[in-house]
């Protein structure tokens, strides 16, 4: 019997985790901002002290972040748009049972391994071999999910979205089976297989390609399905979008040198690093003006429209980040940034203002749907969300932009005798102000999210949990 319904529980159950690992995760990122500027304060927690550690949950918060917070949102968005542009429902309600529960289970050890330790120090990439072995097993049910829903599809056409979402599931895979090559010492340490500065070179590798595909290439897919959705207006031009898929995944692969730059990589692998860094400008803008350019005479809706203002300022930060990350890898520029807060700053404006600010849009476009309703329950604490959570991400970022550029100039500031002019922890002094206002930008991205769950739990309470959506060319057979 041909499937005349979509599988929306499974996208359901990651959006409503989407919220909450934000939660956790940005609050994990408050404390760890709360502690640059008091390094105490987790030491009076007597037993619990060791755990909460600045070097045990910095990990934490970053994979908190990217696989828990991000990795549900693409979920989430990618099971849904598969389904809707195939016209075909999941190819297995059971596999996505065990992708989404699978996944929970990685990331509550991730919760309980990191804040006590075990960890294989590869930024990340953390996680120790069981959990690594448990990924890849995740992983390849959710990629035979998706592209065996591609194949089953009802459409003859492949819409972009899922070109995106098909090469972040396949390169994700290759990255974190590479990387992870290590050989097991017990249950909870290993060592990994590769050596020096090819170990560097080959987490690097990894490392930019987790942000290259994992937090730009599957976030561009969720961009290219959701943005035209919420302008009702198609995307400005499908011919760019294909020449923006095969130019940023050609030339993504090869960025990753930009962050060894100074240190025993040869010289050679550092410049094509650079170089390639630079060309992605190219491709990174073109989708960012794609994106920009589908709204052309839907400009009006963004006075009235929260959501979709989301969705826009994620990809202004987008197309920022994107300039400031070629910039930095320039050696020159590097030379002066590297290590310092400016490179935390770039992060950030990436990962809070593109990757958070399109997967809250997104879940806000996705959720009332999954529960039966036309809307939140609130829009106008959309808006409010919205704000709070801009307002925040530009004192974090322009806050670390100066911190970083004082910090290292006073690194490199000499006296005519050639002896350094400040002291390292005279430049730690000079950083606190700029910690005090990281820490009241995090805390108002943090109190967004919480005014999100709110939101998300009175639209919850009334509407009906849909597991069933019909498809519409069967619904008119």
């Amino acid at each position: 019997m041909e499937a005349t319904t979509y599988n929306y529980k499974v996208v359901r159950q990651f959006a409503i985790m989407t919220v909450v690992w934000g939660i956790v995760g940005m609050l994990v990122g408050v404390i760890l901002s709360a502690q640059l500027i008091w390094p105490t304060l987790t030491e009076h927690l007597g037993p619990l002290a060791p755990y909460l550690s600045y070097g045990r949950i910095r990990p934490l918060h970053t994979n908190a972040v990217i696989f828990a917070f991000g990795g549900s949102a693409l979920f989430a968005a990618s099971l849904f748009a598969v389904q809707r542009t195939c016209q075909a429902r999941l190819l297995s309600d059971g596999l996505a049972g065990f992708v989404f529960w699978g996944w929970q289970l990685i990331i509550v050890l991730a919760a309980v391994s990191l804040p006590m330790g075990f960890t294989s120090g590869k930024e990340y990439a953390e996680l120790e071999w069981p959990i690594d072995i448990l990924i890849a097993v995740v992983w390849v049910a959710y990629a035979v999910l998706f592209f065996g829903t591609i194949i089953k599809r009802k459409t003859q056409h492949i819409y972009v979205a899922n070109w995106f979402f098909g090469a972040y599931i396949v390169t994700i895979a290759v990255l974190h089976i590479t990387n992870s090559m290590e050989f097991p010492i017990t249950l909870t340490k290993s060592y990994s297989a590769y050596a020096g500065v090819q170990d560097a070179m080959v987490q690097w590798w990894y490392g930019h390609n987790a942000v290259g595909f994992f937090l730009t290439t599957a976030f561009l897919g969720m961009m290219y399905y959701f943005i035209p959705k919420q302008a009702g207006r198609p995307i400005y031009s499908y011919r760019l979008s294909i020449v923006h898929f095969w130019a940023l995944n050609f030339i993504y692969m090869w960025a990753g040198p930009h962050h060894l730059l100074y240190t025993a990589l040869p010289d050679w692998a550092q410049s094509l690093g650079m170089l390639f860094s630079l060309m992605l400008i190219a491709p990174s803008w073109g989708g960012m003006i794609n994106g920009i350019m589908t709204l052309s005479g839907a400009w009006h809706k963004l006075r009235t429209d929260p959501i979709l203002k989301f969705m826009v300022t994620a990809l202004s930060f987008y197309g920022m980040s994107t300039f400031e990350g070629p910039m930095l890898s320039v050696k020159t520029v590097n030379a002066l940034s590297h290590y310092t807060e400016w490179t935390i700053g770039h992060v950030h404006s990436g990962a809070l203002g593109w990757v958070a600010m399109i997967s809250i849009g997104s879940m806000y476009y996705l959720i009332p749907r999954l529960f039966g309703r036309e809307e939140m329950y609130s829009v106008k604490w959309i808006n409010t969300h919205f704000w709070v959570s801009t307002i925040g991400v530009v004192l974090y970022i322009a806050a670390l932009w100066i911190a970083g550029v004082a910090e290292g100039l006073m690194w490199r500031a000499t006296n005519a005798d050639g002896t350094l002019t400040y002291s390292f922890v005279q430049s730690v002094e000079a950083m606190y102000p700029f910690y005090y206002i990281r820490l009241l930008g995090g805390l108002m991205f943090f109190a967004g999210m919480l005014l999100m769950a709110w939101n998300v739990w009175k639209t919850v309470a009334s509407g009906k949990a849909v597991d069933n959506a019909p498809i519409p060319q069967a619904v008119q057979a």
